[in-house]
């Protein structure tokens, strides 16, 4: 008689109603009226002239490596003035590191930003042929770039689901949904704990969708849980106050 398989509980995880909380997260990004929705990285590949162009490609690893620490409107702003100062390759590894980080600027760490774009540059010609490299493994040798913004080029610039972009907004959201088995601490051990349970087919929307959220309801400070649909469905929904009885005199 063969001995029967060991299966580890974790290994077979899923939060409880994850398909009913995704329909309703659709549903309030249904309008697409956050700021990552019309100046986040998207926004360079669905340019009419740029779609699958070494242009468009290295426009949106630029914005990601931008983003970090950046509001999505500093960081538009900033891919704003790059693209008109002739944004390529070649413009990174001639343009003086100065006028770089001024033009970039105020991003966050500006300055340490403008010294990855120079070293990046010089990596994508020597290496890539000028364009973006299409593995996880060589974007990660980049400057500045780790899985997250990884994940994210593969899915926007190379159009490949390679795995699922956390941010912050995607970190916390997903830890306050109860869509881990238990508590991570950082970013990339939240992409770890969605890819073992959330299937593939949801993985390249899964990071739109919640970083508009977290910009616009499910916010660091003060989540506006009221108008959440999920409200009766998240573990970590803020109770209403209750209604204070008047004193009697």
């Amino acid at each position: 008689m063969p001995a029967s398989k060991v299966v580890d509980i974790e290994d077979c995880w899923c939060p409880p109603q994850w398909e009913e909380v995704l329909e309703n997260i659709r549903s309030m990004r249904a309008a697409r009226d956050a700021p990552v929705d019309s100046m986040g990285a998207e926004v360079f590949m669905n340019d009419p002239g740029a779609t699958d162009s070494k242009a468009g490609r290295l426009h949106v690893l630029v914005s990601l490596m931008l983003s970090s620490q950046t509001r999505d409107e500093v960081n538009h702003a900033a891919m704003t003035r790059l693209r008109q100062a002739g944004l390529s390759v070649q413009w990174l590894r001639t343009v003086p590191e100065s006028e770089l980080a001024e033009l970039i600027k105020p991003v966050g760490f500006w300055r340490r930003k403008a010294q990855y774009l120079k070293a990046a540059a010089a990596l994508l010609e020597t290496e890539f042929g000028g364009d973006i490299p299409g593995l996880v493994s060589d974007l990660c040798r980049l400057p500045g770039v780790g899985p997250k913004m990884a994940h994210l080029t593969m899915n926007i610039a190379w159009r490949q689901v390679s795995g699922i972009g956390v941010d912050t907004h995607v970190h916390r959201i997903a830890n306050r949904l109860g869509w881990v088995p238990k508590p991570t601490g950082t970013p990339e051990l939240t992409r770890q704990a969605l890819e073992a349970w959330l299937p593939r087919q949801h993985w390249t929307e899964i990071n739109l969708l919640l970083v508009g959220l977290g910009q616009q309801l499910c916010t660091p400070v003060a989540p506006r849980c009221g108008d959440c649909l999920n409200r009766n469905l998240c573990p970590s929904a803020a109770a209403p106050s209750p209604t204070k009885k008047p004193r009697r005199r």
